[in-house]
């Protein structure tokens, strides 16, 4: 029985979607080195693979080993602040990783790919409201390696007859689809909120003179349960040979503000704070929100959860953790 693959099934947002692949039958199997994955969030019975996407042979391998019939793409170094300082590293992963990938789809005859990219390709919008068609100016080099594997997916969908591929871009994603996987990341913001109330330290705002209405930046917040599944209906949709854009935005349409986020942590924790307020970090744009309407058309994208499910489902999958 064919299975899909999913390198970086162990990390944050992999583990989701293994979790959606298994339930609807389509037997994943997971690769990954775990440099920021852990084997606990692999669910047991399922395959497991411990290795580099960037180690070609092995990935031709395991596609052969379990007759995979796709590949969902998540490994990668996500990062787009560290990026900067680390671009060498970001490329090897990114883009090798991904080139690697894709020649290991070759050689064993694999012809369907789901991309998990990101929304970073917009780089900062002159538009409040990001379409797919909007104007792709990455600002990082993790931008910009999300971008050039938009490019090889793009240039496999014209080269190579019977290769079905489709991109993924989404900004921040948030909370827990269940108690054995939570976001471990020290950069995202959701994370940073939690470990500061387990320390019994007070949150912090970066600037709270922005022109939205409440004076702290908005962004695209989606739950990472709302993304894995429409990863996998993206899977099946190549599987059944379904016409799909070359690239869809996962986005909320409306975004939340960053104090909307610390007001639902005070109330979904029960611990009441005050955060403190900071400068505005550099480069911080007001409002950057993604426009789903094409997803939802195609892909039964949903925002299917508030601001204060996304919150109350990460504290209880990092309590679980404690």
């Amino acid at each position: 029985m064919s299975s899909w693959l999913v390198t970086g099934g162990a990390g944050y947002i992999g583990a989701h979607v293994v979790r959606v692949l298994a339930r609807e039958g389509m037997r994943p199997v997971v690769l990954d080195n775990l440099a920021s994955g852990f084997a606990k969030f692999v669910p047991e019975g399922i395959p497991f693979v411990k290795g580099d996407i960037r180690d070609t042979e092995l990935v031709t391998n395991t596609l052969i080993d379990f007759d995979c019939v796709g590949v969902i793409h998540i490994a990668g170094f996500k990062y787009a602040g560290v990026s900067v300082q680390r671009p060498l590293k970001t490329y090897s992963n990114n883009v090798t990783g991904t080139a690697s990938v894709l020649q290991a789809m070759y050689t064993a005859g694999v012809v369907n790919f789901v991309f998990s990219s990101s929304a970073s390709v917009y780089g900062t919008p002159e538009v409040e409201i990001v379409t797919e068609d909007a104007a792709l100016h990455p600002e990082s080099p993790y931008g910009e390696t999300k971008l050039i594997g938009e490019w090889l997916v793009d240039d496999l969908l014209r080269s190579r007859p019977g290769f079905r591929g489709v991109s993924l871009r989404y900004f921040n994603v948030v909370g827990s689809g269940t108690d054995e996987v939570y976001d471990a990341s020290p950069h995202n913001l959701f994370p940073k909120v939690i470990e500061a109330l387990l320390a019994g330290q007070t949150p912090i705002i970066n600037g709270v003179d922005y022109p939205t209405p409440d004076g702290t930046c908005v962004r695209d917040y989606v739950h990472v349960q709302d993304l894995a599944h429409s990863h996998v209906i993206a899977a099946q949709a190549l599987l059944d040979g379904r016409e799909l854009l070359p690239a869809y935005n996962l986005g909320s349409g409306d975004g939340l503000s960053v104090r909307q986020i610390m007001d639902a942590f005070a109330t979904q924790t029960g611990i009441a704070f005050t955060p403190e307020v900071a400068p505005r970090r550099p480069g911080d744009p007001a409002r950057i929100v993604a426009d789903g309407t094409a997803a939802a058309r195609d892909l039964d994208w949903q925002m299917r959860h508030t601001v204060d499910q996304m919150v109350a489902s990460a504290w209880s999958a990092r309590q679980a953790a404690a």
